[in-house]
């Protein structure tokens, strides 16, 4: 490999050895310069700020307001401006229940949630022209909350250390973004109009990013958790096709959407519990948005899944409307439309421990009949008899508890298999696996149980954010080999960034995933290819399915 893909990995590569060299801790923090940079827009030019040794541009408008008549309607492309416009804080969440980043009574990262959203956020070395690598960034929380200004994936630090342009969109949520409307009240109510807004992001992102150091021809969209579950239904979507280059689907195994069948109950659901029938549904342009919050969280409606298979009446989230999105992600096949693009997929070690971090920590102390206990909601009889037989003959000296996460997490990695077999199958671009398997020995609070590799702990790796919020327990571990392990991750999604395949300096060269070996990039301190890692585990599963 020659020419400039071979000088930008030589760049990432020397970019980290200077950091190790000079005995720095990862990432190093740049001092705040405070100017102002200016950068045009085809609705108008804008003022960022220079901030962290890059520019940022907080706030940008991608799309008309959706309020009033906008609201449950696709996005409008943006208003022209004149003169120059701020874009130096960042913008208010989509409407959602607030949380403690978001408006007066949090910490002042960002404003209260507001239905006015759709801003994204840039974070670039520069916007001197240059076609940088652009990494477009879904935001988690399972299509009920989140923002694209979160602490744990602020772009700035991977902007700096890899020469790299971040984008993140906040976007309409829950109900707002996917009550469907369509079977009920005619075509001017759009299917999937949350989708519909990161679908506007990233073409304004393509139209508009080279006059911020980013390449339009090289964009990469990838996501976490509900982001990654976006992600896989952006790689589903016929008209963002021209849009990216490449994806990355991390902690979601989205097989299969809700249908525009489940989604029509629910919004025949949701008229109900508002008291209101199919011709009132005018009415619902004016009922206060913190009136259908209510509604929202009244039926418990956490969003549909990031994994699994939907029920019949799901949460508001990305559904198969057979317009927007025509199909499954993954269940019958990766859409032939992104058959060229290259794709990588995986999880972390021990996904399920971080759904009970917040809670009592009585199921971190379980015996055998506790494990039992637990599992019985979905496994009985023989099947639970098998189900735990094969972990614990697959994990050997395992707790009850460890052995619960385990089985819990598996059919996350399980579905994440498939995917890449899907994408296998396609015999066009390559599908890279990974497992973040870094042991955190930070201690799950009021017991002994160390948290290991749970939901979310990759986001602070992979944006080279092991310096903020040390309160938190995601956080707290700063050794140094949690921040070795930071160094390979957030250098490998670059490096996929950069050149459709992910390559750090110090970690042994990552194969694309086939059936005659599966290897697996299996993530930590000392990052190693494994080749069909717990494979009795994927039998298991496999002869269950």
């Amino acid at each position: 490999m020659v020419g400039p893909e071979m000088n930008r990995r030589a760049m990432i590569g020397s970019s980290l050895s200077a950091v190790a060299a000079m005995g720095m801790p990862f990432p190093a923090q740049a001092r705040t310069a405070g100017s102002t940079v200016v950068a045009a827009s085809r609705y108008g030019r804008l003022r960022g700020k220079r901030e962290d040794g890059i520019a940022k541009f907080l706030g940008v408008p991608y799309a008309t307001p959706p309020l009033g008549a906008l609201r449950f309607k696709a996005p409008k492309p943006p208003t022209r401006w004149s003169g120059v416009r701020d874009t130096v804080s960042f913008p208010s969440p989509a409407f959602q229940v607030a949380g403690g980043e978001m408006g007066p009574g949090g910490n002042g990262r960002m404003p209260a949630p507001s239905e006015d959203c759709l801003y994204l956020n840039i974070w670039t070395p520069a916007a001197d022209g240059r076609r940088r690598p652009v990494m477009f960034y879904n935001h988690g929380g399972g299509y009920m909350i989140g923002s694209g200004s979160a602490t744990g994936q602020d772009g700035t630090h991977l902007a700096r250390l890899y020469d790299v342009v971040v984008v993140e969109s906040n976007h309409r949520l829950g109900l707002l973004g996917y009550l469907f409307l369509g079977d009920l009240a005619g075509r001017d109510y759009a299917a999937n109009q949350g989708m519909l807004d990161i679908l506007a992001a990233l073409r304004w992102t393509r139209e508009n990013i080279e006059n911020f150091g980013g390449d339009p021809d090289n964009i990469m969209v990838w996501g976490e958790s509900g982001g990654g579950a976006k992600t896989a239904a952006v790689y589903t979507m016929p008209s963002a096709a021209s849009l990216f280059h490449k994806a990355s689907i991390e902690s979601a195994a989205p097989l299969r959407f809700p249908t525009r069948e489940g989604a029509t109950a629910r919004a025949r659901r949701t008229l109900e519990l508002l008291g209101l029938t199919t011709s009132d549904i005018p009415r619902l342009h004016d009922i206060p948005a913190s009136r259908l919050l209510e509604i929202q969280q009244s039926e418990a409606a956490n969003g549909a899944p990031p994994w699994g298979d939907p029920g019949t009446l799901p949460g508001f989230g990305a559904f198969v409307d057979g317009s927007v999105i025509p199909q499954h992600p993954f269940a019958d096949g990766a859409a032939p439309f992104s058959a060229d693009k290259p794709l990588m997929c995986g999880t972390c070690r021990d996904e399920t421990v971080f759904f009970s971090l917040f809670g009592p920590p009585d199921i971190f102390r379980i015996d055998d009949a506790g494990l039992r206990t637990r599992l019985s909601s979905t496994y009985q009889g023989a099947e639970l008899d098998r189900v735990i037989s094969t972990f614990r003959a697959s994990r050997p000296g395992a707790t009850p508890a460890q052995l619960y996460f385990a089985i819990t997490t598996s059919p996350i990695w399980r579905d994440s298999i498939k995917i890449a077999e899907a994408k296998r199958a396609q015999h066009a671009a390559p599908v890279f696996m990974y497992q973040l398997a870094y042991p955190s020995p930070t201690l799950v609070p009021g017991t002994d149980f160390p948290i290991g590799s749970p939901h979310a702990s990759d986001i602070a790796l992979k944006f080279a954010n092991t310096d903020k919020d040390p309160g938190s327990i995601l956080n707290a571990d700063q050794s140094p080999e949690r921040l070795t392990t930071a160094r390979h991750m957030s250098e490998l999604w670059a490096g996929f960034a950069h050149t459709g395949r992910p390559t750090a300096t110090g970690v042994p060269r990552w194969p694309a995933y086939a059936l005659t070996d599966r290897a697996t990039m299996w993530l930590d301190a000392r990052s190693r290819i494994v080749n069909d890692p717990d494979r009795n585990e994927r039998l298991f599963w496999e002869n269950r399915d």
